[in-house]
């Protein structure tokens, strides 16, 4: 019986319309992911002027749902493991609209954070089960800018956020950016009637013949027997535990993408929350504040395609560390009076090189791991990552709290950056080391990061 293994058949497979499909269809579930996430951002000012939220308060507020993410992230990362990505899918985007939907029902504090808490939970879950699906499924030469271009999908759903709350806050109050959330549980059957499902997961559990079905759209070029037996070179069986993350080498590099995830999602929503709230008390109106928003959204689109694009051509992590690098400079160049025009370039740099950098850590990791931990990697980095999201908040209300000047808020959010830029350092040279002292049985383990992440 021929054997065939369907990793080479999906890197070398042509750009074809089923890859647009994964792409379109991954991307729209992280509009919806994004317009979650930001939603908060858009609202809290006018939740503190009503419910007479303190700037601490309104912090823990707003960590509710990172709390959610971080356990989401942590259970349905290894769980998609277990019973297959779409399943996985399906079951953290039904969480996340559904919850926040209810969010426009919250008469108090407590019942708005539970909400947010259980809204988290499925976004947690969602992210890095989208970007497992299509990492598997992109052809090698393309996968980091399709990584990408999908995952620009939660930028221009914190644009939707922005946007829409410009003309909705003033006309129908913070309630109905939540209500918004019924029209994409209308599209759910349409998503996973077209979501393929994993063929990695489909060769584990024995269905050979969906798999061959499967990857003759992947790569219809393909020559596949109907009689050939289907293997996946790292599979391991459903279900990885967290340890396994830490071996073959694997512990540098796990480490370093932890404190990576951890400080950018810090930058990430520490901005996203507190960004509206902190211009507004510059002086700025609420429409120009969460224009504000619109720009480091938009700019965290531009900064995902563009790090994509850079990572596929030159070294993902070497493009991450610049990212970080550059981002450094311009959130803590926002603390400083600047004309209107620079203003809005500082933000649309500082959510390039946040928010998209975020995305690229993604991609980056869904590169460094082998396929049958990929969705257990994922999310544990994403979880880590979490616990960073939560302290943004958190930060953000204890330094409005305290009064400090502009700028020193700002530099706060950009010290993170710094120490995230030398994680990434630390991870390039400590696997350029290891790649270098390697014995040639060690360097089957090292090839997938010498050629799909560090090079």
């Amino acid at each position: 019986m021929k054997t065939i293994e369907i990793n080479p058949v999906i890197d070398n497979a042509r750009f074809t319309r089923f890859h647009w499909m994964v792409v379109v269809l991954c991307a729209l579930l992280l509009v919806f992911d994004g317009y979650d996430l930001f939603i908060y951002g858009v609202v809290l000012p006018v939740l503190m002027t009503e419910w007479g939220l303190s700037p601490v308060q309104a912090g823990a507020l707003g960590s509710y749902a990172l709390f959610g993410m971080m356990f989401g992230a942590f259970i349905f990362g290894p769980l998609a493991d277990r019973i297959g990505r779409k399943k996985g899918i399906a079951i953290c985007f039904m969480m996340f609209s559904l919850a926040t939907f209810l969010n426009g029902f919250a008469k108090t504090p407590t019942e708005f954070g539970i909400y947010r808490f259980i809204a988290g939970l499925g976004c947690g879950g969602l992210m890095p089960n989208a970007v497992a699906l299509m990492n598997e499924y992109a052809p090698k030469r393309a996968r980091s800018t399709l990584v990408a271009l999908m995952f620009s999908g939660y930028s221009l759903g914190g644009m939707l956020s922005a946007g829409l709350g410009i003309y909705v806050l003033p006309r129908f109050g913070w309630q109905a950016m939540f209500f918004a959330a019924a029209f994409p549980m209308l599209l759910l059957p349409l998503i996973m009637w077209k979501l393929p499902e994993s063929v990695g997961f489909l060769v584990r559990q024995g269905k050979d013949k969906q798999a061959r079905d499967m990857l003759a759209r992947v790569n219809p070029e393909a020559r596949i027997d109907a009689d050939a037996r289907l293997v996946a070179a790292d599979a391991k069986g459903a279900g990885v535990p967290m340890l396994d993350l830490f071996k073959d080498g694997r512990t540098v590099g796990t480490l370093m993408i932890w404190l990576a995830f951890f400080c950018c999602l810090l930058m990430v929503y520490a901005l996203g929350s507190w960004l509206p709230k902190l211009m507004a008390g510059a002086g700025y109106s609420l429409g120009s504040s969460l224009s504000f928003l619109l720009a480091l959204n938009f700019g965290g689109m531009a900064g995902a395609i563009a790090g994509g694009w850079l990572g596929d051509r030159f070294s993902l992590p070497k493009v991450v560390v610049a990212f970080f690098a550059v981002g450094t400079v311009a959130i803590a160049l926002l603390g400083f009076n600047s004309p209107m025009p620079l203003l809005y370039l500082l933000i649309f740099i500082a959510g390039a090189t946040t928010i998209g950098t975020q995305i690229l850590l993604y991609a980056n990791t869904a590169q460094f791991y082998p396929l049958a931990m990929r969705s257990t990697g994922l999310g544990w980095a994403s979880g880590v990552g979490r616990t960073g999201a939560i302290v943004g908040p958190l930060l953000g209300g204890s330094l409005l709290a305290a009064a400090l000047p502009l700028k020193l808020n700002f530099l706060a959010f950009a010290l993170p950056g710094l120490v995230a830029a030398l994680a990434m350092g630390a991870f390039i040279i400590w696997y350029r080391r290891e790649a270098f002292q390697a014995q040639p049985a060690a360097a089957v383990h090292l090839q997938p990061v010498r050629a799909g992440v560090v090079r």
